[in-house]
């Protein structure tokens, strides 16, 4: 039996991704830039893990750079669409509840000088921002949109197509931050940018994805590098690029299977939480949402609290922001929803979750809140 209930952060490392890296000690540990044997045998596996991707996002393989980390491709396709587009203007939209790491790069980002405005279009109780309101921020100035494909913290998915249309008849670039979907959802229509991370489909860490359409105005923000059509600076962590390519072909053949059983399981902890436990407040769209993501409030309860509980009982849950728990802010996501901020627990399933575990989760929960509640003077609720 297995709590790991963090898989949002960081999937476990799929079985192919495992055999992969073993097989690319031996085969992939080359310079692929290089025009010798080794180099060529390593340019060969690159080419095909990129390949591999690349059709996962509908795009072509010249379109799909490798970089260290999501987080640092979030950062280059921000910098380098507002760099590219730096005739146009410096504003910015986004919507209120994009990961820290495209919300950090559009408010540090400056565009000749002059530092990016940005607004930041308002979401609904359940987290999604309208079209409508999204397509009514963009200005003449605007040199790029952002919007995630699905939310990081409570999964609820955005209407992507939407965006992207009152985009393209703008002539505003759409990024999209595909780190939570890549894997578990078809790739949404209509990006010109496009950033994921392969630890979030069971690849390893150290493994971003940068797409760029072609005829995407786009600059690199970094100093020239020859490496990944200078788009990413330095090389490619091979060997685990072709786990992270290995993990991604695995997961896609039995995505079906295992997002219907896991869609199935987070349906019943929606259910039954606030059923066992009082004053809890599930988050998120009831309907449109990734199928392995469920998160929910606790009054009367502080979320590192009832973490760290959850942790002692065996469950490994986050709370608070989800991309900065280590400091223990509070989540602007909910804030921008309107949530409660405080007492908040993500969870968000692994593939080889059990019914056995979900249960006992669910059992274990209500003491655990209750016992919080009455040391904090508030029991009986």
């Amino acid at each position: 039996m297995s709590g790991y209930f963090d898989a949002a952060t960081a999937a476990p490392l799929h079985p192919a991704a495992r055999a992969a890296l073993d097989a690319a000690a031996a085969d992939g540990w080359a310079d692929p830039d290089r025009l010798y044997r080794e180099g060529r045998r390593a340019r060969l596996l690159l080419d095909s893990a990129r390949e591999s991707v690349a059709r996962t996002l509908g795009c072509r393989p010249a379109e799909v750079s490798f970089c260290s980390s999501g987080t640092t491709a979030a950062h280059l396709a921000v910098m380098g669409g507002l760099a590219g587009r730096r005739r146009t203007g410096n504003h910015v939209a986004v919507s209120a509840v994009e990961h820290s790491s495209v919300l950090a790069a559009a408010h540090w980002s400056s565009s000749g000088g002059n530092p990016a405005v940005v607004t930041e279009v308002p979401v609904d109780r359940a987290g999604r921002v309208d079209a409508g309101a999204f397509a009514a921020s963009l200005r003449p100035d605007t040199a790029l949109a952002c919007l995630q494909s699905a939310n990081h913290e409570v999964g609820t998915v955005q209407p992507v197509a939407e965006v992207a249309a009152a985009c393209r008849d703008r002539g505003v670039p759409l990024l999209v931050d595909a780190a939570q979907s890549v894997g578990r959802a078809d790739p949404p229509d209509g990006w010109d940018l496009l950033v994921a991370s392969a630890r979030k489909w069971g690849g390893p860490a150290g493994v971003g994805v940068l797409a760029v359409r072609s005829g995407t105005r786009w600059r690199p923000p970094l100093p020239e590098d020859e490496h990944e059509g200078g788009r990413a600076p330095g090389p490619v962590a091979l060997p685990r690029v072709l786990a992270a390519a290995a993990a991604r072909e695995a997961r896609q053949a039995g995505r079906a299977g295992h997002d219907a059983r896991l869609s199935t399981l987070v349906e019943r902890i929606r259910s039954e939480v606030p059923r066992r436990v009082p004053d809890v407040e599930v988050l998120g769209h009831p309907s449109e949402r990734l199928p392995h993501i469920v998160a929910f409030s606790c009054l009367y309860v502080a979320g590192e609290a009832l973490q760290t509980e959850l942790d002692r009982a065996g469950f490994s849950v986050s709370s608070g922001s989800s991309c900065s728990s280590s400091a223990l802010t509070p989540s602007h996501v909910l804030a921008a929803m309107g949530a409660l901020t405080h007492g908040n627990i993500r969870v968000s399933l692994p593939d080889d979750v059990t019914d056995a575990d979900v249960d006992r989760f669910l059992d274990v929960l209500p003491p655990i809140v209750a016992d919080l509640r009455g040391s904090a003077g508030v029991g009986g609720l």
